[in-house]
């Protein structure tokens, strides 16, 4: 069943055209090294964190091309035809964010020097689009780093700064670049994270000084440094270059609305690491470093629970200052900045955020066949409410609950809508309806994880003896049942948490969550939850007597 609601949002076209314009405090990206997981997976995560962005996985097949054959290229956030590149004799299967040779690709966008942005009017290959047609054309990070690099310095960058995650089955870099302004092409740099590391960016360039004669981990663009010179950007010595410095501009806001977001993932994994809150907060100018190797080792449940961080048991913890309200909210609508008094003042940015139109984990696995090995756990809407669903690399199909919709049309059949449902009556009672979805989210989260030793050793036995039509198949008919399982429970959820909560009561219910009848068969009364201590004292200290009934 649809709602179309068209015809609500005719008036709201010119809104909804600028919004179509990328948020500068946009996505997160995190990152862990084989040697740094509990399994030695390489593993990504990404959020794409766009108020205008629908929540839905892609696919594009495998192809062969005949000469002069040539591809189109739109702009991601737009839409826009930007162009056309031809393509090359073979191209592969991509599933999101992954490809069918496990490499996986996530961004954050950082803006940088804006003089910089492209003037040339020629460029044709944005970020979004670079991602794309890398995961077509690469079967490792290298060569995809390599093809990025080639495709911009031909066709020209038509975005501004930006950071890549790319990872394959056995390593993972972390790649800058931002356009050259009236120059075509762009300036970028790329490192290798250990593979006893985690790293990650949020909005931030993060690349400092590096080894310049470390070929193996290190690739860069010829005129990297010497552009910044010529730019203005940057007159030390080479040794002493930083990518992040030259071409970013970083202030107390950034660090804290962005670089705090990979601070709170670092310190789970290394109590060390709670010395960076300084550069977070604005109190030193030490940055924090690309990449640390952490006390513990992380698995896949900690890198998705670390996409649905709040800054929870920190300094920026948003459950606990005045802004969570009576029920402990994590969430701050926009914009992010206020002033009160001729003084700017902040609302914080989790990883966390209400406006994500979807979100992956990557696992990357060398010890698998690639179809079985490249894993995307992907999850529509708000990654703290979100359900991560295992979806292979070798996927050829598309659940119709993934498929392609928009944010203006609610679809009762669409795990972005029913997410959102979900979600965003937990944003009004979030610490009463949290535990609620907890249990169905998790629920279904162990279920797909345990289930997978069993399934993959199943779907590696039809690799190995090279059933490729069998493999496919069985991988594209338990994703259709994943995403019909995930959405359905989440469609009753909904209407659950409206049933139990409506009206600001709270309807009783048994250690199974059946809502309680009394011994006639009817509704027991519900109780009402009212505010805590610290809300009613805000009352009073606000308004005095105003509401005072004392004798």
């Amino acid at each position: 069943m649809k709602r179309n609601l068209k015809h609500i949002t005719l008036a709201l076209t010119a809104v909804t055209a600028l919004a179509m314009i990328p948020n500068a405090d946009a996505c997160t990206n995190l990152i862990a090294g084989k040697k740094a997981t509990t399994d030695g997976s390489v593993m990504v995560t990404y959020a794409a964190d766009s108020h205008n962005l629908y929540g839905m996985l892609t696919h594009t097949p495998a192809a062969k091309h005949a000469p002069g054959a040539m591809r189109k290229v739109v702009e991601w956030d737009t839409n826009k035809p930007l162009g056309e590149i031809p393509q090359p004799a073979e191209t592969y299967n991509v599933v999101g964010n992954i490809n069918e040779h496990q490499v996986a690709i996530g961004e954050s966008t950082w803006g940088g020097r804006h003089e910089l942005a492209d003037t040339t009017g020629q460029a044709i290959i944005d970020y979004g689009s670079l991602i794309q047609i890398a995961l077509e054309r690469s079967k490792t990070a290298r060569e995809a780093v390599k093809t990025m690099g080639d495709l911009v310095n031909k066709y020209g960058y038509a975005s501004e700064g930006e950071s890549f995650s790319i990872a394959d089955k056995n390593e993972v870099w972390v790649m800058e670049m931002i356009g050259k302004g009236a120059e075509k092409g762009a300036v970028w740099i790329a490192v290798r994270i250990p593979d006893d590391a985690i790293s990650g960016h949020a909005n931030e360039p993060r690349i400092r000084k590096v080894n310049w004669k470390d070929k193996d981990n290190l690739m860069y663009s010829k005129d990297v440094i010497s552009f910044a010179r010529k730019r203005g950007y940057f007159s030390g010595k080479d040794e002493d270059f930083s990518f992040a410095d030259a071409y970013g501009e970083h202030d107390k806001a950034t660090r804290r609305g962005c670089d705090a977001r990979v601070w709170s993932y670092f310190r789970r994994f290394d109590p060390k690491a709670d010395k960076y809150y300084a550069w977070c907060a604005g109190e030193s100018d030490e940055p924090m470093p690309l990449y640390i190797v952490p006390e513990k080792k992380v698995s896949l449940k900690d890198m998705q629970w670390s996409m649905r961080d709040h800054f929870e048991g920190t300094p920026f913890d948003m459950t606990q200052d005045v802004g969570a309200g009576p029920n402990k909210v994590p969430y701050r609508w926009r914009p992010m900045e206020y002033e009160v008094d001729g003084k700017k003042y902040c609302m914080e940015r989790a990883i966390a955020t209400q406006q994500t139109g979807w979100s992956f984990v990557s696992q990357s696995r060398d010890w698998l066949p690639d179809p079985v090995g490249g894993v995307l756990w992907f999850g529509t809407d708000d990654t703290n409410t979100s359900v991560y669903m295992p979806f292979y690399c070798a996927m050829t199909e598309i659940p119709k609950q993934l498929d392609k919709g928009d944010i203006n049309t609610f679809d009762m059949d669409a795990n972005f809508w029913m997410t959102n449902w979900v979600a965003n009556q937990a944003y009004n009672r979030y610490d009463l309806m949290i535990p609620d979805i907890r249990k169905v989210q998790s629920s279904l989260e162990d279920k797909y994880q345990s289930s997978r030793k069993e399934r993959e050793e199943a779907l590696t036995k039809l690799a190995e003896a090279g059933n490729t039509e069998r493999l496919v198949q069985s991988i594209n008919a338990e994703g259709k049942e994943i995403a019909k399982e995930a959405t359905d429970a989440y469609r009753q959820l909904a209407q659950y948490l409206l049933v139990k909560y409506m009206d600001g009561n709270m309807k009783k219910t048994d250690e199974n969550g059946d809502f309680i009848l009394s011994e006639y068969g009817l509704p027991v009364y519900p109780t009402f939850p009212g505010y805590d201590k610290k809300y009613y004292e805000n009352i009073v200290k606000e308004t005095g007597d105003h509401f005072n009934i004392s004798e």
